[in-house]
C-alpha cells in the first residue's frame, strides 16, 4: 500500500510542477531540458521505491500510474471543466500584429519564438503579417496569418 500511496503522491506533484513550468517547456526540448528531465525521473523513481527495489512494488507503482493517468483522463471526459485545470488553456499572444507582453511573459516565449513558428507553418517573416498567434495546450505556437 506504501508503493501505491507514494506513486499517487510522486504523480501528483509532477503534474503540478510541469503546469507550472510551463507549456513551451514541453513543447521545446533543449539538451537542457533533457539532461534535467533525467535528473527528475531518477528523484522520482527513488521517490516512488523507497526502500522497495522488488519487480512486484515495481509492477504496482507502474499500475499505479497508469491508473491514475486512466482516471485523469476519464475524468476530463466526464466533467469537461476538470480539462481546464489538468491540461490549461490556449492562449492568445499576439492579436491583429500587436504583441501581448504579459501573456507572452506568463509563457516564457519571446518574439523569436513566435517568428519562428510563424516562418515554419505560414512562410510569415514579420509580426505584423499575423492575425493570431496561440500558444496551443501542447505548447505547439499556432500561427493564423492576416488576409493577404
Amino acid at each position: 500500500m506504501d508503493s501505491v500511496l507514494r506513486a499517487v503522491a510522486v504523480y501528483a506533484f509532477l503534474l503540478v510542477v510541469l503546469r507550472i513550468s510551463g507549456r513551451r517547456t514541453l513543447a521545446q526540448m533543449t539538451p537542457f531540458d533533457l539532461v534535467l528531465l533525467l535528473i527528475i525521473s531518477e528523484a522520482a523513481q527513488q521517490a516512488l521505491l523507497g526502500d522497495d527495489f522488488s519487480i512486484t512494488g515495481g509492477i504496482l507503482v507502474v499500475i499505479t500510474l497508469l491508473a491514475i493517468d486512466i482516471a485523469l483522463s476519464l475524468l476530463k471526459g466526464y466533467v469537461p471543466s476538470s480539462a481546464k485545470l489538468i491540461d490549461g488553456l490556449p492562449m492568445v499572444v499576439v492579436e491583429n500584429g500587436a504583441l501581448l507582453q504579459e501573456r507572452m511573459r506568463r509563457a516564457r516565449i519571446d518574439e523569436g519564438d513566435i517568428l519562428e513558428s510563424a516562418r515554419e507553418t505560414q512562410g510569415l517573416e514579420r509580426i505584423d503579417q499575423i492575425k493570431f498567434a496561440v500558444i496551443e495546450i501542447t505548447g505547439s505556437i499556432t500561427v493564423i496569418p492576416k488576409d493577404r
